[in-house]
């Protein structure tokens, strides 16, 4: 008996055997390399055309392809990543000439060329390669995948995300590696170092580089644990790398000398380490011993390798440490750029005539090395002395990266042949997880493999044993934890680590035999079709075909030639992916094989882990690899009896003999068996026999029809199989020296422990029904009684067939081996979480690791939920669960502990349910698997789930709110989609002009506007058509004048072309509103220019459209009129472009325009891109190329541009850049450059932009001074020197901004003292600091004398002085500040400088400012307020003694300055008190025009003064599109001709695009930042016309959009993605004037500034609730509102979106559902669309709830499952749905008693046991109506009719239960009702009630003391009448 256990002469039939041809080759043959190209040059064109010209070329080409095959070389790996993640798929990398193609393919997916790199020089290697780059924190490392492409002088590195690096290579490269940190290198032939004559320090020999960018650094290596910390470099010249790994790091080098292999770790250095080998790195050459000559070298080695525990890496430093110096520039000197100049002496190093530079390559890494006169005899005379500094300084050492421990060397034998390196090295695992490195010595024909595992601690890894197989190829086969041996007589062999599996066999492949003389036929498949005559295959002499002389043992060298010749045999393996190889046959053709897994089917494989996780390693390979033979035989089973053979083979293996027991006999029969276990029954006849009827009535089949309920419904006799042949039902006893005789209970157990896991999968039932027999078979012949009573209740209806038990000796039954975990009471999942509900005391539940995940899932989210512990996934898991234990228990904990320390820091102080959902996301829980859990163990899990969906964190990641079901946070968190939608988004948009123009298809630049959104937020009117049609310049401008009789023709057209130039300055000073209003609203294509929208200067004079135009000579058109108007253009242009857009460097350079009359345009396109942050994408080189080339507008672009884009980064490059620009910031020595002035202008504001609120002494020094520059002796500084004032000022104020008297390290340079005089004027100070020279000579064009000139210097020191003290509420400075209140002072300041003193003095004063018309008069002093012309008034009241013109402008200046004041202090709040108020003052000014005191004001002034006011009210309603600013915008835009210049309708409009701010999307921001830039912007002085800088920069006016912020948020409806109408409930933070409150707000809407509120909440009821809260940080809604805004939301069910339903009184639950009639069948199937998009379940309703008319006995069901679809539909848990059906159809099975299994009762037990629990009564208690998830009237209905089936047949046959109960036999018919009662009611077993005592029990209260055992009281009163 006992050699069935044996190993027979088994085969394995490998499957798919197909041709391998490197996929590369083929698409090499198609690339247009150079061979190709030269071809054609070489053939006439006529020819090449010419059929056999064709052919001819073809055939050269092969002739190519030939040559180059032998350098052709690729490599396969399993790939990772990509597409699909599920799906494996093959990745190869080929390498041919200097071309390299990484293709990938799959099972499901052709081979494609994933990427092709072709580089300049043939390539010598490719491999993949994983650098880690550290990420901000050093913790965390980001892995970036390459490819790597070594060629002769550099290495390409290709990284998969699209960056490409070129590393040069210091020296000659023999292989390339890649590591788990990086490349590494080794140096070529470095053989030629030791014979140098001079001997010296060897050079290193292995160098890494950790990242791409990295310098090639050296790796060293430790000495040893024992000895002092001793590093050194790697330089031993004998070590060759064989194999390099990741995982494990560890690196397998070769000695040459020695002819040992050793195996180090390969780790991260230590500082420590870096440290020691910087300062002695060990050296030979010292100045005694200089003239040592190689036979030293040569004695040291010897004397090496003599020396029995040398290690391979001998230093031979040890004789010669006392030369060492310690001279080392310390490791902080290296210069930043890699010196490779110095490395270049490695390559160099061969040759011994170059003395020096060779020198200097070892002293960067030898620091220890005093120079000698005499080494340098060679090529210096000898008295040439070198000074030591200078070298030291020249050659620093590198610091290594890298080091290497050793670990491992193989013992030398004494006969050891010379050359016996490794050619494969891999390593591999057997099926018990031992870890083997194997190493190929082919010489030999020998495998090696060394056993080694992990240390404990998992610190270092400790070698075992070698063992040896003789062999000529192997290959690892990772998917099956095997590797693929080839043995010496060619056959292939499969081992599990050192254990022999069985032979290989390959269909269509021979077996090898070498005996045979006779010659072989060819074999037919696959191999014919391998020679084709493209590659005619050329039989060399067998002896070189055979690689050494011992390739066949026996066999003489003829019979080798003759099966050579004729048959083909394995040559080699290679290419091993997962379970698939290639084989390299001997006739060069290549075959690609798969190896068969361990197991296809699910419940195998968990059941072979099971036993292999509780056996002893050596039988558990015994076992599987049994298991393995039978189940791969050759012709073996097909896939449906993998299960049958299985049981067969475990059966066989426990001792039980197959063929003799009834139900594994049947088991043969069914499919067709392997003829290893059992031979086949031969047949009688054809015809069938008695057997055949027998088989058929004792199947499995038969007794399911039995209990069928079809068999029932005919009334069929059951018919009962024969009863067993004689023979067979003999006594049946066990083999007691079976393998896993002694091993039966513990593999009964852990296969019982298989059961309970997969009874919590529904997708396994058939599994469980499967076990579940085999289990019983044990049960019965361990004699478990309480296991066997177990299984009848699991499935009653399996007893009635299986009743044959097998007897064991009570002897043998001692020797098995009792496992200590075994428990007698049979663990019951089911039952663990139904005592769990109920709230009784639990034990620990028995679990296998890696097994039984479901099993610990359930039960420790239980004792979460149910039981409200919150440690239960953390700390307290050993309370809920026990771990079986066998002998590998490390890993799993490491595991587990590594898996909770992730979970646990992200859920705080959040409620239980929370808890849960997070923690099982991060188990990697799904819906799919919630699915599959039987849905009474998922019922609590569900209510989680629900009670998280009702409340949800905003900031939970995507996994969390997949499982919650939440689709709109799902969506959300999915940013990468959002990222790909915000294109299209912006592309939904066509255009919206009116058709009457014919001039259509122009663009305006106004297309790309979201219109979706836009016209949800202004729905009810056209406002945003009108906006347009007033922003547009691309149109001619209608020219309307009236033909007056006294006009000839000629005046007539001058007349209209004087017109039209004032509407042109209209036109010109449209771009830079356009451009707020087109604020980043456009996403540009890669590969198309930026659209830029013409400036139309044309105009059409009505009646007959004749075009108007300004270049006809009639009149006077001032020079470069519409420059600065093309520039404004370029930029509004510019500005369309979102910060998010993939721009580069390139792109930018593309938009550069091919005429010169667009450079402008192109100059302002720059500054925009600056202004949104692309600009630093630029190039540096194109950078200078732009300010070389010296146009004016371009250098003013880009210097603002760029300064903007690095805003207060004080960025080194960016400061030279702009100094350069600032003669002032250049040393006095300097060349005087010639800058033009408004570059300069542009240069000191983009000083104080890059330098921003970082108070940089220096600068402020420098532009303090700038500030009252006095113009210079020869012209220069005279010119328009009040934008050069002005924009000092500012400039200082952005660098000192808001840090008023905390200015640190100024207090000597007495800024506001300076800025002060400069503002009221006084002597001038001595001119301080680095100017001085320059300012000796006074100008010999303005004669200022001392004194300063206020009115250029005052604006600027103003403006500073508010920008240094904003917000500080300094008083002193304040009152500085304030309007003089007698007339002598007024008389002597201009009223435009009190706008800005009262501007200045409120921003200071920030908190004061009041949005009221009180606050604002109080700035005017009392002598203006008592005697002015107030604006209402339309008559003047004379005065002689007071100036009445001067009071006048005063007065309506500083109402300006109030009112800008109050622009700032609400700019994007659109505060109504605020709005009220400036719009009224606006109105004033506006009456005040055509009044008579206009003439004492001044119509400029009054203009200056309505723009301001007009502006300020702009800013306030930012982005809010209100309607009465518009109109009052639309009614300035009307206006032209007279006072209104240019300036004014550039102020006009800016309101105007302010008003629609990035198309209502942005608005303004009152950040210190914010408030600097747009007081740049909105200078109160506008240009009198387009080409007007004097007084301020136009290209400033754009700088506003710095202080632009997002702030509109829009819902987005998450089903049909497009934009909707939610209700907002925002809530502020308290602050010092009001109390925290909450305000409702309809989105899309602009959120006040974010900082100010606590928390935003999308409100129900019609939508999903969803909070943001901003308590934890506003990086969460800041990210949703720089993505467009879009915060996804979903509409409930029933409920109809607001526009749709504005008032909310539709519902459509009032339409679908009559609540007047009884029940609710008025709910029509048809409306269900109507409440969700739930495809399912609008199925269901089509399918379930229609009423048909052959269904009208069914009305009750259709009823039923219409209100419960209601249900689900309305309380929106449609994915109860399944529940409430499985529970109906449960029950109605028990009604008509067909329940043939108990499953679905216990899932029944388990929902009722949850309706009952603690939990939800709490729950309920706390918030009524919040219960469970399902309907509370249907649990009831549905417990009672559970009931009253049961109650029924126990009134009908209680007889039945009180034999079960005393131990009688009963009748087998009512098996299945008795155990549904018994597990229904939970009745424990027969044992344990006899355990008890039931004799005797004559009252009820003798029963009660069942209760101890779990009984339920009223199970007790349904026994009482059966048992007393």
């Amino acid at each position: 008996m006992s050699n069935v256990y044996e190993e027979r002469a088994t085969m394995i039939a490998a499957g798919e055997l197909q041709e391998f041809v490197p996929f590369g080759r083929d698409h090499c043959k198609n690339h247009p390399n150079a061979v190709n190209l030269q071809l054609r040059q070489l053939q006439p064109a006529s020819e090449l055309w010419s059929s056999d010209g064709a052919a001819g070329l073809v055939g050269s080409l092969r002739e190519v392809t030939l040559h180059e095959k032998q350098r052709e070389s690729w490599q396969l790996r399993k790939g990772t990543g990509g597409d699909i993640e599920e799906v494996e798929f093959e990745e190869e990398l080929y390498v041919a000439g200097n071309m390299v193609i990484w293709t990938r393919g799959s099972k499901n997916q052709a081979s494609y060329v994933y990427k092709a790199f072709t580089v300049d020089s043939p390539v010598l290697q490719a491999v993949w390669c994983n650098f880690s780059v550290p990420q901000n924190k050093e913790v965390e490392t980001e892995i970036i995948e390459t490819v790597c492409i070594v060629q002769n002088t550099c290495v390409n590195i290709h990284s998969v995300n699209g960056k490409d690096f070129i590393s040069p290579l210091p020296f000659q490269v023999a292989s390339v590696w890649p590591s788990k940190f990086g490349l590494l290198f080794e140096r070529s032939n470095p053989g030629t170092d030791v014979t140098q004559s001079p001997p010296r320090e060897p050079l290193p020999t292995v160098f890494s580089m950790l990242h791409p960018l990295d310098e090639i650094a050296p790796v060293c290596k430790s000495a040893g644990l024992f000895e002092a910390l001793r590093v050194q470099y790697v330089s031993d010249s004998t070590l060759k790398i064989v194999f390099i790994s990741c995982e494990p790091s560890i690196v397998m080098t070769y000695d040459t000398v020695q002819n040992v292999h050793t195996v180090w770790a390969l780790r991260e250095v230590k500082p420590e380490e870096q440290a020691v080998v910087l300062k002695y790195p060990d050296q030979i050459g010292t100045p005694q011993n200089m003239a040592v000559n190689s036979s030293l070298t040569a004695h040291l080695r010897n004397v090496s390798k003599d020396s029995p525990a040398a290690s391979p890496f001998q230093n031979y430093s040890s004789l010669h440490s006392q030369g060492r110096t310690t001279a080392s520039p310390g490791l902080h000197s290296r210069s930043h750029s890699p010196a490779i100049s110095n490395m270049a002496a490695l390559s160099r190093s061969h040759s011994p005539a170059i003395g020096v530079p060779s020198f200097s390559g070892v002293q960067r890494f030898n620091m220890s090395y005093t120079p000698s006169p005499k080494r340098y005899s060679t090529s210096h005379s000898p008295n040439s002395t070198f000074n030591d500094s200078l070298l030291a300084n020249e050659a620093e050492p590198i610091a290594p990266r890298l080091c290497i421990d050793h670990l491992w060397t193989e013992t030398i034998s004494n006969h050891r042949e010379r050359n016996c390196q490794a050619t494969k090295v891999f390593i591999t695992s057997d099926l018990c997880e031992q870890k083997f490195l194997c190493f190929l010595v082919e010489s030999q024909h020998q495998l090696r493999c060394v056993k080694f595992l992990e240390s404990n601690d998992l610190s270092q890894l400790i070698f075992l044993s070698v063992t040896t197989i003789s062999a000529r190829d192997a290959a690892p086969i990772e998917g099956i934890d095997a590797m693929l041996v080839l043995e010496v007589n060619g056959s292939l062999v499969l081992y599990t680590g050192v254990a022999r599996v069985g032979k290989v066999f390959i269909p269509g492949l021979p077996a090898p035999s070498l005996n045979r003389s006779t010659p072989m036929p060819r074999p037919s498949t696959p191999l014919d079709s391998i020679s084709t005559p493209a590659r005619p295959v050329v039989m060399l002499s067998p002896v070189s075909e055979l690689r050494g002389s011992t390739k066949f043992n026996e066999s003489s060298l003829i019979e080798d030639c003759t099966v050579q010749l004729y048959g083909t045999y394995i040559h080699a393996m290679r290419d091993p992916v997962h379970n698939r190889v290639t084989l390299e046959m001997s006739n060069g053709s290549m075959l690609r094989i798969s190896i068969p897994e361990i197991a296809s089917s699910e419940l195998v494989r968990k059941c072979l882990l099971a036993i292999k996780y509780i056996l002893p390693k050596e039988i558990a390979v015994k076992v599987l690899i049994k298991w393995y033979n039978i189940h791969n035989a050759p012709g073996g089973p097909s896939c449906h009896s993998e299960w049958n053979v299985f049981v067969t083979c475990l059966m066989t293996l426990m001792g039980y003999s197959t063929d003799r027991l009834g139900w594994t006999r049947n088991l043969d029969l069914e499919g067709s068996l392997s003829p290893v276990i059992a031979p086949k029954k031969a047949r009688p006849s054809e015809m069938g026999s008695d057997d055949d009827w027998e088989y058929l009535v004792s199947s499995e089949y038969h007794r399911q029809v039995d209990s069928h309920v079809l068999a029932s419904a005919l009334n069929l006799d059951s018919v009962e199989p024969l009863p067993p042949n004689e023979e067979l039902s003999s006594q049946l006893s066990l083999d007691h020296s079976a393998p896993l005789f002694c091993h039966i209970p513990a593999v009964f157990y852990v296969l019982h422990l298989v059961y309970e896991e997969l009874k919590l999968d529904n997708l396994m039932r058939d599994g469980t029904r499967s076990l579940v027999i085999l289990l019983l078979q044990m049960a019965r012949d361990l004699q478990f009684e309480e296991y066997i009573d177990f299984y009848w209740r699991d499935y009653p209806s399996f007893f009635k067939t299986s009743k044959q038990s097998c007897i064991i000796d009570q002897a043998q039954i001692g020797h098995m081996n009792q496992p200590s975990f075994f428990t007698v009471e049979p663990p019951c999942v089911f039952q663990w979480l139904s005592c769990c509900l109920k709230g009784g005391g639990v034990l620990p539940f028995p679990y296998l690791p890696g097994i039984c995940e479901r099993t610990k899932l359930v039960v420790l989210s239980f004792a979460l939920y149910i039981l409200g512990d919150d440690n239960a996934v953390s700390s307290d898991i050993s309370k809920y669960l026990v771990k079986i234990s066998a002998g590998q228990k490390k890993q799993v904990n490491e595991q587990d502990s590594k898996r909770l320390s992730i979970i646990k820091p992200s859920v705080l102080n959040s409620s239980i349910a929370e808890k849960l959902v997070i923690w099982l996301t991060n188990t990697g829980f799904t819906l799919k698997d919630l699915e599959s859990v039987p849905f009474g163990a998922a019922l609590p899990i569900r209510d989680a789930i629900y009670q998280c969906r009702k409340q949800p964190s905003s900031d939970w990641s995507e996994a969390v709110c997949l499982l919650i079901g939440r689709q709109d946070l799902t969506k959300q968190a999915h940013e990468v989609t959002l990222a790909k939608a915000k294109a299209t988004i912006g592309q939904m948009i066509t255009s919206d002009m009116p058709p009457a123009n014919e001039a259509e298809e122009e663009d305006d630049g106004m297309n790309d506007m979201n219109q979706e959104v836009m016209s949800l937020i202004w729905s009810k009117d056209l406002r945003v058509q009108e906006v347009r049609r007033l922003l547009q310049s691309a149109h001619s401008v209608r020219v309307n004048v009236v033909h007056l009789p006294e006009f000839n023709d000629h005046e007539y057209i001058e007349e209209k072309e004087n017109k039209l130039l004032q509407l042109c300055q209209r036109t010109m000073s449209l771009p830079v509103g356009r451009g707020m209003f087109t604020l980043f609203s456009y996403h540009p294509v890669p590969t198309e220019p930026l659209p830029v929208p013409k400036l139309n200067l044309t105009g059409r004079a009505p009646p007959r459209n004749t075009t108007v135009d300004l270049n006809s000579g009639n009149i006077d058109v001032p020079p470069n009129m519409a420059s600065w108007s093309s520039f404004h253009n370029g930029v509004a242009a510019g500005l369309k472009i979102a910060p998010a857009s993939q721009i580069d460097s390139a792109w930018i350079a593309y938009n550069k325009p091919k005429n010169a009359e667009l450079a402008n345009e192109y100059a302002g396109f720059l500054m925009a891109l600056g202004l949104n942050g692309h600009l630093t994408k630029l190039a540096t080189l194109n950078i200078h190329d732009y300010l070389t080339k010296g146009h004016e507008m371009t250098s003013i672009g880009l210097l603002l541009g760029v300064s903007a884009a690095k805003l207060g980064t004080m960025d080194m490059s960016i400061t030279r850049l702009l100094s350069i620009h600032i003669p002032a910031l250049l040393p006095p020595t300097s060349t005087e450059l010639d800058v033009p002035h408004n570059v300069q202008v542009a240069a000191v504001v983009g000083i104080g932009l890059v330098y921003q609120g970082t108070s940089h002494r220096h600068n402020a020094e420098v532009l303090l001074a700038e500030i009252g520059r006095p113009p210079g002796p020869e012209m220069e500084y005279c010119t328009d020197r009040e934008s050069y004032s002005l924009a000092a000022g500012l400039a200082l104020g952005m660098v000192c901004l808001g840090h008023g008297s905390n200015l640190i390290g100024m207090s000597d340079l007495n800024v506001p003292e300076q800025l002060y005089q400069y503002m009221v004027g006084g002597h001038r100070r001595s001119q301080a600091g680095i100017n001085r020279e320059k300012h000796k000579s006074p100008s010999y064009q303005i004669k200022e004398g001392d004194t300063i000139n206020v009115d250029v210097t005052c604006p600027g020191a103003t403006l500073a002085l508010a920008m240094i003290y904003l917000k500080t509420n300094n008083r002193s400075i304040a009152d500085w500040l304030r309007a003089p209140d007698t007339m002598f002072l007024l008389d002597f300041i201009k009223p435009e400088f009190l706008l800005l003193r009262t501007l200045a003095r409120c921003l200071i004063m920030w908190e004061e400012i009041l949005p009221n018309a009180q606050w604002i008069n109080s700035n005017v002093p009392q002598i203006i307020r008592e005697n002015s012309v107030s604006l209402q008034s339309q008559e003047v009241s004379a005065s002689e003694d007071l100036n009445m013109e001067t009071l006048a402008q005063a007065h309506i200046y500083i109402i300006a300055g109030a009112c800008m004041a109050v622009g700032f202090r609400f700019a994007g709040t659109a505060n109504s008190d605020a709005f009220n108020c400036l719009y009224k003052f606006a109105r004033n000014f506006m009456q005040c025009l055509p009044a008579s005191t206009a003439v004492i004001m001044g119509h400029y002034n009054l203009e200056t003064c309505l723009s301001i006011v007009l502006l300020s009210l702009s800013m306030v309603m930012a982005g809010s599109g209100n309607l009465k600013v518009l109109q009052l915008c639309r009614f300035m835009h009307k206006k032209t001709g007279g006072e209104l210049n240019y300036g004014f309708h550039m102020a006009h409009h800016m309101a105007l695009g302010l008003l629609f701010l990035g198309g209502g999307r942005y608005t303004l921001s009152t950040s210190n930042s914010a408030i600097a830039a747009l007081l740049c912007a909105l200078y109160p002085h506008f240009p009198s016309h387009s080409t007007d800088n004097r007084y301020h920069l136009q290209a400033l006016r754009h700088l506003y959009v710095l202080a632009a912020e997002p702030r509109l948020l829009v819902p987005v409806d998450v089903d049909t993605s497009t934009p909707c109408y939610a209700l907002l409930e925002v809530t502020y933070k308290g602050s010092q004037w009001y109390e925290e409150t909450t305000v409702e707000l309809m989105a899309p809407t602009l959120l006040p500034e974010l900082d100010l509120l606590k928390q935003i909440k999308v409100k129900g009821p019609r939508y999903w609730e969803l909070t943001i809260d901003l308590n934890k940080g506003t990086q969460h809604l800041q990210s949703i509102l720089s993505r467009d805004g879009i915060l996804y939301v979903k509409l409930r069910a029933g409920k109809v979106s607001y526009k749709e339903d504005p008032t909310g009184w539709q519902s459509l639950l009032a339409q679908t559902v009559n609540h007047r009639s009884p029940e609710v069948r008025g709910f029509k199937p048809e409306a269900i669309k109507t409440f969700t998009s739930d495809a399912a379940l609008v199925s269901f309703a089509e399918c379930f709830c229609k009423p048909a008319k052959n269904l009208a006995h069914k009305q009750d069901v259709l009823s039923l499952f219409t209100s419960i679809l209601y249900e689900c539909v309305t309380q929106e848990n449609p994915e109860i749905l399944p529940t409430y059906m499985a529970i109906d159809q449960a029950v109605r099975r028990l009604e008509r008693k067909e329940m043939s299994e108990t499953f679905e009762l216990w899932q029944i037990k388990l929902v009722l046991d949850f309706s009952s629990s603690k939990i939800l009564q709490e729950r309920l208690r706390q918030t009524p109506g919040e219960g469970l998830l399902m309907n509370s009237e249907f649990l009831p209905v549905m417990k009672c009719s559970s009931d009253n089936s049961l109650d029924q047949w126990l009134y009908a046959y209680g007889d039945v239960l009180k034999s079960y109960l005393t131990g009688q036999p009963y009748e087998e018919a009512h098996m299945n009702m008795l155990a549904c009662f018994l597990v229904y009611h939970s009745i424990p077993t027969r044992g344990k009630i006899m355990g008890v005592g039931m004799e005797g029990a004559t009252s009820f209260s003798d029963l009660l003391k069942f209760t101890r055992l779990g009984v339920p009281v009223r199970a007790l009163l349904r026994l009482a009448p059966v048992l007393l």
